[in-house]
């Protein structure tokens, strides 16, 4: 893709697209991770990666995620801005002690004279009937933990610029890939940086209540705002982005006008980012709702066989149904 033209791309080519510009502008940036380099990742996110740079810049690690993150922790400290894939969102946590106690604490426990740049990707959710363990929404998880980043594209736009953003962090992010959608497209300008990277953005504007979403959601959310003005409702649609920190002045902004929010996500509800962001603007905004804050997202069990995920995802009906609800105060 050349510098500085448009290109409709998916997901997937744009996250591509970005690391392998990385990879040319800084000697600094490498990647790693199981089957990153030859077969170019099971979702295909780092395909000729490997034969254009080599394999001490884009490194097929063994089995083992613990030691991948704890070998890009010491890139890391060594002045390297490595990024890491980690295959599956379920295969995350035998490196979840290293992410949590040594990753998020490291810049803290250095009193600032060490920097983190690392970025760990990984692909989440459900959608594509896979097995146990690879369809999962972790999200909330490492957004509890102070010290870490966590970012969610919805476009291929975002995954290409919101890549770049975090491989630029000197903090750690955790870059949620929505897998779904990776082979979503849509128009990618890689000349135009489209925000800050913790920026909430409005996807649809809207007057009677606004839907927020991040990730695999905000395309349910665009439906379920088409569907909602056909009946001559006007839903405002905000792609949060961020889950980590949380754009609260740009949700409240959208708040303040439409005096509903519905907070979608896949994870489970229970303990999920909605209810943090239920909270926040209940408390910012408590005189300017016209009903309560209402989640819709994943059933507080573990994510089901592939045969029944259609019923444990949020989709257009259960949207459509918070959505009513919520107009019906």
């Amino acid at each position: 893709m050349a510098a500085g033209s448009t290109e409709k791309l998916s997901i997937v080519k744009a996250i591509n697209a970005s690391l392998r510009k990385s990879l040319e502008t800084d000697n600094k940036v490498v990647i790693m991770g199981e089957d990153v380099g030859k077969l170019g990742g099971v979702f295909r996110v780092t395909d000729g990666l490997q034969k254009d740079f080599g394999e001490e810049r884009v490194i097929d690690t063994p089995l083992a995620e613990s030691g991948i993150v704890g070998t890009a922790i010491g890139l890391a400290l060594r002045g390297y801005r490595p990024v890491v894939e980690i295959q599956f969102d379920g295969f995350v946590f035998p490196a979840y002690d290293q992410i949590v106690t040594q990753l998020a604490k490291m810049h803290a426990r250095a009193l600032g004279k060490v920097k983190m740049p690392v970025v760990i990707r990984i692909p989440y959710g459900g959608g594509i009937g896979a097995v146990e363990h690879h369809s999962e929404s972790p999200e909330a998880l490492f957004a509890h933990v102070a010290g870490l980043k966590c970012v969610s594209p919805s476009n291929a736009s975002d995954a290409y610029w919101m890549m770049q953003q975090a491989i630029a962090s000197d903090d750690p992010v955790i870059y949620f890939e929505p897998k779904r959608r990776y082979h979503d497209r849509s128009e990618v300008n890689t000349s135009a940086i489209p925000g800050p990277l913790h920026a909430a953005r409005v996807e649809r504007a809207g007057t009677d209540l606004t839907l927020a979403a991040y990730g695999p959601m905000v395309k349910v959310c665009r439906d379920a705002a088409a569907a909602a003005a056909e009946e001559g409702k006007s839903i405002e649609v905000l792609d949060l982005r961020s889950i980590s920190p949380i754009d609260f002045d740009g949700i409240e902004e959208s708040v303040r006008k439409t005096g509903r929010l519905v907070i979608v996500h896949e994870a489970p509800v229970f303990f999920g980012s909605g209810a943090e962001v239920a909270a926040r603007i209940t408390e910012r905004c408590f005189y300017h709702l016209e009903a309560p804050v209402l989640r819709v997202g994943g059933f507080h069990a573990p994510y089901p066989p592939s045969r029944l995920e259609d019923e444990y995802l949020p989709g257009l009906d259960r949207v459509l149904d918070a959505v009513d609800r919520a107009l019906a105060y």
